[in-house]
């Protein structure tokens, strides 16, 4: 199986995925024994997101607890004349074994809680994106124009006036060369505005543009990593007007 399969699990498990995918995920748990401890994790942390609490102590917490205790270093059993101190010394050190088991586990369920609210908030985010899109393609002034780039690929983008609002797809051949970055812009009132640096070997972009109706021109330029503040090379450019 490809990491892409792997790196739909969470998605799968908070639903945001397709039939396909679905099906795709649903055929590669039954063979990979890792997937299926991580989907059955984050099943139970988000269940345990939806009520607002952890009410149970995380799995396996009885275990490290035990074993935290069972590997402390005690106090040797000294107990001069009717002193009970070591003794205390001894129940404080294996509380405190307990105290640091108990935080191990509390930081696993934090970490586990904080990747299923990443992944919930980029389900959500892709589904805004998705209306948003679908949006602007269904406007009935709906403009379509495209245009190649320069090394191989195309740009499009669609507009609508009535919306004020507008789409980039950009689909490049192959990624820049020497880790430079394809880098999306906007010409309005003759100033070009960033709308999105994409990272290093992103070949790919599908980017929302609110305000279209000022955009005189949409260009697809080649930057340093980490973009720049105006584009110096460009490899395309669509009139919007």
């Amino acid at each position: 199986m490809t990491a892409d399969i792997h790196s739909l699990v969470g998605a799968y498990v908070l639903d945001a995925v397709d039939d396909r995918e679905r099906a795709a995920v649903d055929r590669h748990l039954r063979e990979c024994d890792a997937c299926r401890t991580e989907a059955a994790e984050l099943r139970e942390a988000t269940a345990r997101l939806a009520d607002g609490a952890w009410s149970v102590p995380p799995p396996r917490l009885r275990d490290n607890v035990l074993a935290a205790v069972a590997t402390t270093r005690q106090l040797p059993l000294e107990i001069p004349h009717r002193s009970r101190r070591p003794v205390r010394s001894r129940w404080v050190a294996a509380a405190a074994a307990v105290v640091a088991a108990v935080g191990a586990g509390t930081t696993v369920f934090v970490v586990q809680e904080q990747r299923v609210r990443t992944e919930r908030t980029v389900a959500e985010a892709a589904r805004a994106q998705e209306a948003q899109v679908r949006g602007i393609l269904a406007a009935p002034d709906v403009v379509l124009r495209d245009q190649p780039l320069a090394d191989g690929g195309k740009v499009t983008v669609a507009f609508s006036r009535l919306r004020d609002s507008g789409v980039i797809m950009m689909a490049a051949d192959a990624a820049p060369a020497d880790g430079r970055v394809f880098q999306l812009w906007t010409v309005r009132a003759g100033t070009p505005v960033s709308e999105q640096v994409l990272a290093v070997g992103q070949t790919t972009a599908v980017k929302v543009v609110a305000g279209m109706s000022s955009a005189a021109v949409v260009g697809v330029s080649v930057e340093p990593a980490g973009g720049s503040p105006a584009p110096t090379r460009l490899v395309a450019d669509v009139k919007t007007v």
